[in-house]
């Protein structure tokens, strides 16, 4: 069977779906073709449901912070509660129909089946080969990756998706990889009562960030009972009889559990799409190639979004993204993609929250750099709320320009305070300047006044040749 359409949107996950409704909503023909479910990994294994529990587990720590503060508490942890919130309220039981209901509503063409490129302009899907007079979408998201570990793949381990779907909080639970997704779900689970374990081969938790977040976070986990071990590789992995795994670290140590969560990074969906049929060579590749308006770079008419363009691993860069895709496609104006001011957030108990450079790749790009901190405990704020004011702020600046290219923000509110950092950084504010804002007392935000005050003085903001300024 064959057909022709205006577009087809390989991949239905947040940018996917976001770009297929979009277009279609414009008038155009849109076929969009998922194997799962529409929406993808965030609504229905990530973003959404690791967020639930990770409120209710904070909710249990609030009832602990009581004592002294303002009386007494008691709660006692009731994991089915969390479980029958993700089913009922999040995923729908794992069920797409609103999604797929919301895309036809619109006057999309959905098919369920996996897609494929078999030449310029055209996608196989179910059975069907469709022309697409206006391009495709590339938007296959990514997967769990899992290290070379000695017998991991030989016993049933935990991804994201397995934990999220728990009916119950295991008695024991190892994680191996201590970045964001390993680290929400650790404390998520130990505040339920898990026994946690978490191991991260590299020589501090979250590695991409700041290591005085990493420091942190390390602390306040290990402060929450979480056993925490950096710089220890697994070699080896085993699962007994009796339900148990057993992880051998590289110093010979031992740990045991009954789950294993694996949580080392995640790589993106290129291969079995066909996109060497119309002259893409993947072999190997880590990403799809993009330019400023999403366009794969070598092939005529093909967008990628999300995961895929290697990116990051977030469903804000793919909504970014596919806005700019349905832009190009429809010939509306609009800026090229623009990461300079690119936000991340781990939700952990202190939320951290970073946009742009760090402070080591600020230097690795050759930048002269000054850096300014502040301590939320010592902030009224912080100094207010007491119990679980654990928390930090930190800029990054280009002293020859006077403006932020980074920040960190970690605190009880760390995500929500990283808004007015991304604005500085994104729109490049000279620091003089911010050091002469009003912030609003007694506010978590103002601890930034703070560390603007630290980094001292700065020329008045230098335009940056790059982004025609």
């Amino acid at each position: 069977m064959a057909r022709d359409t205006d577009v087809v949107v390989i991949g239905m996950g947040v940018g996917g779906e976001h770009v297929a409704g979009r277009l279609a909503a414009a008038g155009l023909d849109v076929v969009g073709a998922e194997a799962e479910l529409v929406g993808g990994e965030c609504p229905y294994w990530a973003c959404i449901p690791s967020k639930m529990m990770i409120r209710a587990g904070n909710l249990l720590a609030e009832a602990g912070r009581v004592p002294g503060m303002a009386g007494t508490a008691e709660a006692a942890p009731d994991f089915a509660q969390v479980a029958a919130r993700i089913r009922g309220e999040a995923t729908d039981d794992w069920n797409d129909r609103a999604a797929v209901d919301r895309f036809t509503g619109k006057g999309g063409h959905f098919v369920r089946g996996r897609a494929r490129l078999t030449g310029p302009g055209r996608v196989e899907a179910d059975g069907t080969v469709f022309t697409a007079r206006r391009g495709i979408v590339v938007a296959t998201g990514s997967r769990p990756q899992a290290p070379p570990v000695p017998g991991l793949d030989t016993v049933p381990y935990w991804t994201n998706r397995d934990a999220v779907a728990a009916e119950e909080a295991p008695g024991s639970l190892l994680v191996l990889g201590g970045g964001a997704v390993g680290l929400e779900l650790a404390q998520a689970f130990a505040r339920f009562g898990t026994e946690v374990t978490v191991v991260e081969a590299a020589d501090r938790l979250l590695p991409p960030e700041e290591p005085e977040a990493s420091a942190l976070v390390t602390a306040v986990l290990r402060g929450q009972g979480i056993m925490v071990l950096t710089g220890a590789r697994a070699t080896r992995v085993r699962y007994e009889d009796d339900g148990t795994f057993r992880l051998t670290l590289d110093g010979g140590e031992e740990i045991g559990a009954q789950r294993l969560l694996v949580a080392t990074g995640r790589r993106p969906v290129l291969t079995g799409l066909g996109l060497e049929t119309v002259g893409l060579d993947v072999a190997g590749a880590r990403a799809l190639e993009v330019d400023g308006r999403m366009r794969a770079v070598g092939a005529d008419g093909v967008w990628a979004v999300g995961d895929v363009t290697g990116r990051g691993a977030f469903t804000h860069v793919a909504m970014y993204q596919a806005e700019i895709v349905a832009r190009d496609v429809l010939g509306e104006p609009g800026p090229e993609a623009d990461y300079r001011a690119l936000p991340r957030v781990t939700f952990t108990d202190p939320e951290v929250g970073s946009v742009g450079l760090t402070e080591h790749q600020a230097r690795e790009r050759g930048l002269r750099v000054r850096t300014g901190t502040a301590q939320v405990p010592s902030s009224t704020r912080g100094w207010i709320h007491k119990a679980g004011n654990e928390g930090l702020v930190k800029l990054v600046a280009d002293a020859d320009r006077g403006v932020l290219v980074g920040a960190t923000s970690a605190g009880p509110a760390g995500g929500e305070v990283l808004y007015g950092l991304a604005v500085a950084v994104q729109a490049e504010v000279p620091v003089a300047r911010l050091r002469h804002m009003m912030f609003a007392y007694p506010t978590f935000h103002r601890a930034v006044e703070t560390a603007l005050t630290d980094l001292g003085d700065l020329p008045d903001g230098v335009p940056d040749a790059r982004h025609g300024r």
